[in-house]
């Protein structure tokens, strides 16, 4: 698909989304996605080591006495929503609608930070309330390392959007916007696909066990 697409010729490159329109797009575009499968194993290691934690708790608490069903809900309902909203950026984007992009975007950005709100409120709860942090067992140290590098990719994600919001309010909709405009939609769902595999191996799994 890369080469096909670094193959066209520009005439035939005017039918193709705004994002693939100019060989440095499809090349930027094809090297996220190697960014992607790096983070991939990023998480996949950061995962593995959690399952391999999970019962040794050293007598701080267990995952099961932990996890609290309400907030968790609420921050995976918010995510899943905000990876919604992304997508009808990407569709706005399609549409060639710098207003409805900016918009989509916007309201993506507020969703995120609401999921780093309730996430933050979790980690001072667990700390303050229960006494588990980082130090307290294995476990605990598994958890908040996996989490926190999920929590701190989506405030990054957050502050992306915000310098991408700034350039298409002051741009437009050009190859650049658009091309950095998917970039970021594709960095987000990534995120919310962790976050679902977070939601089953860590809450589900800790409920459960």
């Amino acid at each position: 698909m890369a080469e096909s697409l670094l193959s066209l010729n520009p005439k035939k490159r005017k039918d193709l989304p705004l994002e693939y329109s100019t060989e440095e797009g499809d090349l930027k575009i094809v090297g996220f996605w190697v960014f992607l499968a790096a983070e991939l194993v990023l998480f996949g290691t950061l995962f593995g080591s959690y399952l391999v934690l999970q019962s040794h708790t050293a007598g701080g608490p267990s995952a099961h006495e932990l996890f609290k069903i309400g907030p968790v809900m609420i921050e995976t309902v918010v995510l899943l929503v905000s990876s919604f909203t992304c997508g009808l950026s990407t569709l706005e984007l399609r549409r060639h609608n710098v207003k409805g992009l900016i918009g989509w975007l916007v309201v993506t950005v507020l969703l995120g930070l609401v999921f780093i709100g309730f996430e933050g409120n979790e980690f001072f709860t667990y700390a303050a309330h229960e006494g588990a942090t980082l130090q307290t067992s294995a476990f605990l140290s598994g958890f908040f390392i996996l989490l926190g590098t999920h929590g701190a990719h989506v405030s990054l994600g957050i502050v992306w959007i915000a310098g991408i919001l700034i350039q298409l309010a002051r741009r437009g909709i050009t190859p650049v916007t658009a091309r950095k405009a998917f970039i970021v939609g594709l960095y987000w769902h990534f995120l919310d696909v962790v976050w679902i595999f977070i939601f089953t191996a860590v809450y589900l799994t800790g409920w459960v066990m």
